[in-house]
């Protein structure tokens, strides 16, 4: 058992009724430097489960309660020394890790990869495997939507789904309104579901990817969108329960908040306000939005998950955002590249990759995803990436990692915390050359082509200093202040 890793423990107990709503499970976990109290969860077949994750290393005592049993049980187990970073917390404008590790955001979206068949599944975890990104939005509930009439694999409740003969004949909204046939207990989970979600958020963490957990979305023809309060707060429970021990867990309270039609902002509130009592670990959690902002000034949330795609200078808000939240502002969604009909999803592999760069610049975290007409689309299904710009995320996060923490200081410039380096990026623009007046220090110079991947040493200047560059998109310069 090492630091930050799960401690599960299986019991057995009652399982007359509903052992969902009838029983409760409890575990404490005390250690040299923590106590915390976390809600266990059925798993079917008679078998309780109660998670844990350790911040510390040493011996830790627990002890297990509840009305599922009427035994109490306890014990112990030592925790080592850690073999990861830990989790993801904000520090400022910016994240890093639980040791102190910078952490560099730049993720994508795959909405329902997760309730795919097994081959695709597999398929994405490959491509994820061999590509840079760390972190992935994707969804608890199925989704219906353009391009994504499937069904899933399974269904997250025990009972029937509507019949799917006319499936082409509403859009979301007419389905989630008048769409019948759908019989569903939201008291019985369908636990092979959750299963699947277990299995995917591990693969994703021995991978070290962020798993960003969309909890809520409008995208329904089965109901999820709008069940009864109950229901939603059972299901709030289960899921913080379930997965709060997984140490890349992000919450997402929704996905374009302001498209659910039967959720109102105090149900957000109080939505809220369960997800964060039940996570003793205090993961991020966020809300995205479709058109309006929610209000990020709100203490419970961690970071600022925006989308904005309606033009290119939309993304020159990030800094009134930044200076108006103080907190990482991470653009989730400025349009896909791809070649589907509607305009959010047809962008190209260099505008894709402008705008990540731009977002960067501006002191935030960018975010990606692709919608090429096939079979399996990456955006919604996951399976293989078949564009331009996820070949140039290893080289961003790269260039990232190596300038640090990134503020904006002028409008193309970024400088990193102390100063001493600087980032200049020209995106669509093409100058032949820049003026440098540096006095009497000494820099060196750097012209990146972040198309093409290179980085051009064109050594150290002082004074003041014309810098040739190659009247080209897509260019960048680096300075970094040399210490005698």
């Amino acid at each position: 058992m090492k630091v930050w890793n799960m401690a599960e423990f299986e019991f057995f107990g009652y399982s007359t009724g509903n052992p969902f709503t009838d029983y409760k499970i409890y575990g404490e976990f005390t250690g040299r430097n923590e106590t915390k109290t976390v809600l266990g969860f059925y798993d079917g077949d008679g078998v309780y489960r109660i998670r844990f994750m350790p911040s510390f290393e040493g011996e830790y005592t627990y002890r297990v309660w509840g009305s599922f049993s009427d035994k109490e049980y306890t014990g112990s187990f030592f925790v080592d020394k850690a073999e990861s970073h830990g989790m993801v917390r904000t520090d400022g404008r910016h994240f890093t890790y639980d040791d102190g590790t910078p952490y560099y955001s730049i993720g994508t979206t795959c909405y329902v990869w997760a309730n795919q068949n097994e081959e695709t599944q597999a398929q994405t975890i490959e491509t994820l495997k061999n590509s840079s990104f760390n972190k992935i939005r994707f969804c608890i509930f199925p989704k219906h939507y353009d391009y994504n009439y499937r069904d899933p694999i399974c269904f997250p409740y025990k009972g029937t789904p509507i019949d799917n003969s006319d499936i082409n004949k509403y859009n979301f909204y007419e389905y989630n309104e008048n769409s019948s046939g759908n019989s569903w207990d939201f008291s019985m989970f369908n636990t092979e579901y959750f299963k699947l979600l277990d299995r995917g958020i591990e693969s994703l963490m021995n991978l070290g990817i962020e798993a960003d957990i969309i909890l809520f979305h409008p995208y329904d023809r089965w109901g999820f969108s709008k069940m009864p309060a109950w229901a939603n707060e059972l299901y709030l429970e289960y899921v913080t329960a379930r997965f709060g021990a997984y140490r890349n867990v992000w919450w997402s309270l929704a996905n374009e908040y302001d498209l659910c039609r039967h959720k109102t902002i105090e149900d957000w509130e109080y939505y809220a306000k369960i997800v964060t009592k039940n996570d003793p670990y205090h993961h991020l959690i966020s809300i995205h939005n479709c058109v309006k902002l929610y209000d990020f000034s709100k203490p419970w949330i961690t970071h600022c998950s925006i989308q904005r795609q309606i033009g290119e200078n939309e993304l020159d808000n990030i800094g009134n955002w930044l200076d108006k939240y103080n907190k990482p502002v991470v653009i989730d969604e400025m349009c896909y590249e791809g070649n589907i009909e509607q305009y959010w999803g047809n962008i190209s592999g260099e505008e894709m990759t402008r705008r990540m760069w731009k977002t960067v610049i501006l002191g935030a975290y960018p975010g990606h995803s692709e919608c090429y007409l096939n079979d399996d689309i990456w955006w919604s299904h996951g399976g293989k990436l078949c564009g331009e710009s996820h070949k140039r995320v290893d080289f961003l996060h790269k260039i990232m990692t190596e300038c640090g923490r990134l503020h904006p200081k002028e409008y193309t410039i970024a400088e990193n915390d102390d100063g001493s380096v600087k980032l200049q990026y020209f995106g669509e623009h093409r100058p032949c050359y820049k003026i440098f007046n540096f006095e009497n220090e000494k820099y060196r110079i750097e012209i990146i082509d972040t198309w093409n991947m290179t980085v051009e040493d064109i050594g150290v200047h002082s004074g003041t200093v014309t810098i040739t560059l190659p009247s080209c998109e897509y260019v960048a310069i680096r300075w970094k202040k040399i210490c005698d």
